[in-house]
């Protein structure tokens, strides 16, 4: 099926985290539009996470250790493990969840 983003509708998710989602069978794949300052605390969920970085700056917490990411990186998360995420500035980051996120299909509208 295909998509085309500007015009799938956007969800805040958490305060500051606006996403766009698509899912395929065994994926989901999150587009974040994230405000200054936004975070998401630490947590851990059974999906393999794949975050990268697209747009701006994002302060990254795997397992109690703090990376900073910019445009072009990329950190791979394995299932279960505690992380924590804040935006440095604006940021615009693709994650890639496997398998699907089911809590994140919205109803259309």
């Amino acid at each position: 099926m295909r998509h085309t983003l500007p015009d799938m509708p956007e969800r805040e998710v958490f305060p500051g985290f606006h996403g766009r989602f698509v899912h395929s069978d065994g994926m989901t794949f999150a587009w974040w539009r994230i405000e200054p300052g936004a975070a998401v605390p630490e947590h851990a969920h059974p999906h393999e996470q794949v975050v990268n970085v697209l747009e701006g700056a994002l302060s990254l917490t795997v397992a109690g250790e703090e990376h900073v990411l910019g445009p072009g990186d990329v950190v791979a998360i394995p299932g279960g493990v505690r992380h924590a995420a804040r935006a440095i500035g604006p940021a615009r980051v693709l994650d890639v969840f496997s398998p699907t996120r089911e809590d994140y299909r919205f109803e259309p509208g």
